[in-house]
């Protein structure tokens, strides 16, 4: 009996305490964060009206009023059992980090009081030196500072033996260069808030104080057994399956989706809901996907840089959790080969102080002119720096999905729906077309229709599509910290929302009345990026023949997508909003080619590994038992004169031939994956990442094959690799 084989008969579910009545949610959402109502109740009211004003203003609060403000959260937290702090922080890795301090400060030998101070909350200093900076600092210069983000709620973290008070905060260089995530997106933020300011004034809101994106990410992910996890060397060491051949129903049938939840999953679920909503994170739906062992959480809208941070908690609370049930949650694009990968939906949307969306269709005919106005700068933006948004989701993991019919293909195109399309097209024509009065009423304003909210089918291959009040960014990728793609779209909507506002002006300076103005402008638009708009099939293989009739890229590399960070207009795009320098930007490039090229050698030389240590040795035993047999049996035909079938004898020497030809054909390629990682080491990171993309995952690819054709033939109980079927299908 194999390993695996084993392990079948100790898998089970954990076994946990029945609640009959469960919590309010309500009653204990958002207990374990600082929020803004918690701050308010532990500080004075001319310290908290100074907070409300930095949040709102910018003006910065006094040393004595952090003072106060670290006190009281100090306080709060320890009330709640934590006995250290950290500030949280989100590094180019894409992950988080953290270094934790404690509370206590020495007052005489061997007495400590609990401390906590304004400058200890404002500032902190972790060593830089180990963080990717993309040549920003030498290795030997380990100075770097966090700082505190008011805008994102303090929180805590729960542990078995203890609780820790988590700060949020931006991390910088010695010289002021953001070495994270968090910094962009909220420079970005500021820039789509001034940027978007500057054109609704034009239609008379002139009382709008505050402009903000708003991000609901849908989160995928599977899971599967811990026992199955722990005998796959590739899921442990890449977060994806480097062999496995596949299962003889997968989702054919398409039985998983949305269906009924097993126990053992939902279990799993509640306990993430739970914690979650601990942290103010308010996950909202939960639901089987596509594939085996497949789901995917998703919460309410919320300003970006609380979204991106909750999502971050999100993905820690997924994996810490899974393990408490006996299970591991796979985050990656592509942990199994055959059925589809998983992404994270970016749902985008424009809102302001007032509570209203700017993206959704108002009541008055002003309303859906400004509308209408947000989406032609929407579609500006997509058109002229689709380059940039593929940047943004390029990662080793999203080069399996994107385009693997089933998420959006590399080219970046728009989908409105038909009605949209209807009233785009009457503007750029000048004339009212035939269409359906129940769809659209006309209100006679400019050939301008009123419509309905949601009256379109969506198009769930298209990587950037208008879903009702939003936009939706599908071409993210499910293990992705999601600060940089908003930090990307934001930036290019705030030009195009200036060049807009721009155009307006000066079509009303010619002397055209302001709704005539507007619609001259969104007619302009409509017609010059039309090439942007698709509202077919984005799998289809026609399309890509119509991209590229259009000129639109189709960049399926990693390391392609990212020279968009390079380029000149780019980079004075961005340094021009104050979101990225060109220092930042060129560090980013280095960066992400190289966490590319170091994930492809991790995962050739786990490969490596699997072959030499669990594959050949498997293989090897079979074609010891085969060739035993077929020994035995010609010495029985030859000796004992058993009579046996000249094809029978045949087909067992042909199987023989078969395995030691695989098994050879397996070790042939494996030699040739090593010597070429030898030959690039030799070569810089973007000739590496080429020759990577180019030859080194094609070359894995047809290992695979063959590994996966001996896994078909060769016996169940040589085989400890845990197979497909079974980790698809855990009870």
């Amino acid at each position: 009996m194999s390993i695996r084989q084993k392990v079948l008969f100790k898998i089970k579910s954990t076994e946990l305490e029945k609640i009959d009545f469960p919590k309010k949610v309500s009653s204990y959402f958002g207990v374990n964060t600082f929020s803004t109502e918690t701050m308010q109740k532990h500080i004075s009211k001319g310290t908290f009206e100074a907070f409300k004003t930095w949040m709102s203003e910018g003006k910065t609060i006094t040393l004595a009023q952090a003072n106060e403000i670290a006190d009281a959260m100090k306080e709060w937290a320890i009330a709640k059992g934590a006995t250290y702090y950290t500030h949280w922080f989100q590094p180019m890795t894409g992950l988080t980090a953290e270094k934790h301090d404690s509370f206590i400060s020495i007052t005489a030998p061997g007495k400590v009081i609990e401390k906590f101070s304004g400058n200890k909350l404002i500032q902190g200093e972790p060593d830089a030196s180990s963080f990717p900076s993309g040549g920003i600092r030498a290795t030997f210069e380990a100075r770097g500072y966090t700082a505190w983000d008011p805008s994102s709620a303090a929180f805590i973290i729960e542990s078995t033996l203890g609780k820790t008070l988590c700060i949020p905060t931006i991390f910088i260089s010695y010289h002021g260069e953001a070495l994270d995530k968090k910094l962009p997106l909220l420079r970005s933020d500021e820039a789509l808030n001034n940027a978007a300011l500057g054109l609704i004034k034009l239609f008379g809101h002139k009382d709008v104080k505050k402009i903000f994106s708003t991000c609901g990410p849908e989160q995928e992910y599977f899971l599967i057994d811990k026992n199955y996890y722990n005998l796959r060397q590739d899921l442990i060491m890449t977060g994806r399956t480097l062999v496995g051949a596949p299962s003889p129903k997968g989702q054919q049938l398409e039985d998983q989706y949305f269906g009924t939840i097993k126990e053992r999953v939902v279990n799993f679920m509640f306990e993430v809901a739970e914690e979650a909503y601990k942290l103010g994170i308010p996950v909202m739906t939960r639901h089987n996907e596509v594939a085996p062992h497949q789901y995917e959480f998703a919460p309410i809208f919320e300003e970006s840089n609380i979204a991106a941070d909750h999502n971050q908690l999100l993905m820690e609370l997924m994996k810490k959790i899974a393990l408490r049930h006996g299970m591991v949650c796979l985050l990656h694009e592509k942990p199994f080969a055959g059925i589809n990968g998983s992404g994270k939906h970016l749902n985008w949307s424009l809102a302001d102080d007032k509570g209203n969306n700017l993206l959704n269709p108002g009541q008055t005919p002003e309303d859906n002119l400004q509308f209408l106005a947000v989406l032609a700068a929407v579609l500006r933006a997509v058109y002229l720096h689709a380059d940039l948004l593929r940047a943004s989701v390029a990662l080793a993991g999203n080069e399996h999905r994107l385009g693997a019919n089933e998420a959006p293909p590399a080219i970046i195109s728009v989908f409105l729906g038909e009605q949209l399309t209807s009233i785009l097209d009457m503007i750029e024509k000048g004339a009212k077309s035939k269409v359906s009065k129940s769809d659209i009423i006309d209100l006679g304003i400019g050939r301008l229709p009123k419509f309905n909210k949601d009256t379109t089918d969506r198009n769930r291959t298209s990587p950037f599509a208008f879903t009702g009040a939003k936009f939706e960014f599908r071409a993210v990728g499910s293990s992705q910290n999601i600060s940089t793609p908003i930090a990307v779209i934001n930036t290019i909507i705030a030009e195009s929302l200036d060049y807009v506002a721009e155009q307006i002006k000066k079509a009303k300076s010619t002397g055209k009345d302001f709704n005539s103005a507007v619609l001259l402008v969104i007619s302009k638009i409509v017609k010059e990026t039309k090439d942007i708009r698709f509202e077919g099939n984005n799998y289809a293989q026609e399309w890509i023949k119509e991209a590229k009739k259009r000129g639109l890229p189709n960049i399926a590399s990693t390391y392609q997508s990212l020279e968009a960070l390079t380029k000149k207009e780019n980079i004075a795009l961005f340094e021009k909003y104050k979101v990225f320098s060109k220092e930042e930007l060129i560090a980013r490039y280095h960066i992400w080619i190289h966490m590319y090229n170091l994930t492809l050698e991790i995962e050739a030389n786990t490969l490596n590994e699997m072959v030499n240590a669990s594959v050949v040795p498997a293989g090897y035993e079979y074609e010891k038992l085969l060739a035993a047999n077929l020994d035995a049996l010609v010495k029985l035909h030859k000796d004992a004169s058993l009579k046996v079938d000249s094809g029978a004898l045949k087909d067992k020497k042909d199987h023989l031939a078969e395995i030691v030809a695989k098994i050879y054909y397996v070790r042939r390629n494996v030699g040739e994956m090593v010597k070429l990682l030898e030959d690039a080491g030799k070569l810089n990171n973007e000739k590496r990442a080429a020759l990577y993309f180019d030859e080194l995952k094609p070359l894995m690819e047809h290992i695979r094959r063959h590994v996966d054709q001996l896994e078909c033939v060769v016996s169940d109980d040589a085989w400890d690799l845990p197979k497909y079927r079974e980790m698809l299908f855990i009870k």
